[in-house]
């Protein structure tokens, strides 16, 4: 299902270049639910841009269900991360002046089926328990509850893909496991989940683990 190598992308700091992600591969196949375990600046969120397509590597081939995301232009990654991916990021990312339901279905609005995506949006939140906040706005929710319509929202579209980045971060262990729970429930769909962690308590919850450090993977 996801498929990296020999992923490379370089940055310059203190005006020499360096390795944020280093020669990497790796596989996970479609329904398995993936962590990869890492410290803050060892190269995680830079890999998951990659693999999202939000930024270009410098060597090595991506490929999403057998689909090279690395070969197509602006415009496709975009087409096809919005059809196959759902991306669940770092701390607070919804839209502040737009309701929780019109935040889920933000990727949906390109769609024809707007109405189904909406009644899809409901159903998804009264499944997590919050469907009395669906007209409410993010300010008027706790931390966790952000979280948990953040994944509601990458799963609006029925991703194959979703990659979550630190997804438990600054969460009380009560709703850290509500989150974790969450998306193994996802993977256990079929979806094929990878999160980035440096919360080695909650890994319990997936399939498999990487390592990350410096940039390589292990």
């Amino acid at each position: 299902m996801i498929k990296v190598e020999s992923l490379t992308k370089k940055f310059i700091r203190n005006e020499k270049d360096f390795d944020a992600v280093h020669n990497v591969s790796l596989e996970v196949k479609k329904g398995e639910f993936a962590a990869i375990i890492g410290h803050s600046g060892s190269g995680k969120t830079t890999l998951f841009n990659m693999i999202a397509g939000l930024i270009t590597p410098d060597f090595g081939k991506i490929y999403i269900d057998d689909s090279e995301i690395t070969e197509m232009t602006e415009n496709e990654k975009a087409v096809f991360r919005n059809h196959n991916m759902g991306y669940v990021l770092q701390g607070q990312s919804l839209l502040n002046n737009f309701t929780i339901l019109d935040n889920i279905c933000m990727p949906a609005y390109l769609s024809s089926g707007m109405s189904e995506f909406r009644e899809r949006a409901k159903e998804l939140l009264r499944e997590i328990g919050l469907e009395e906040f669906a007209n409410e706005y993010p300010a008027n929710l706790s931390g966790g509850e952000i979280r948990r319509v953040s994944i509601v929202r990458a799963m609006i579209n029925n991703p194959k893909v979703i990659l979550a980045d630190e997804p438990t971060s600054n969460l009380d262990p009560e709703n850290s496991h509500k989150v974790m729970q969450m998306l193994r429930d996802i993977s256990k769909s079929g979806t094929t989940v990878i999160l980035s962690t440096h919360e080695l308590e909650y890994l319990s919850y997936v399939n498999r683990v990487f390592k990350m450090d410096c940039g390589t993977l292990k």
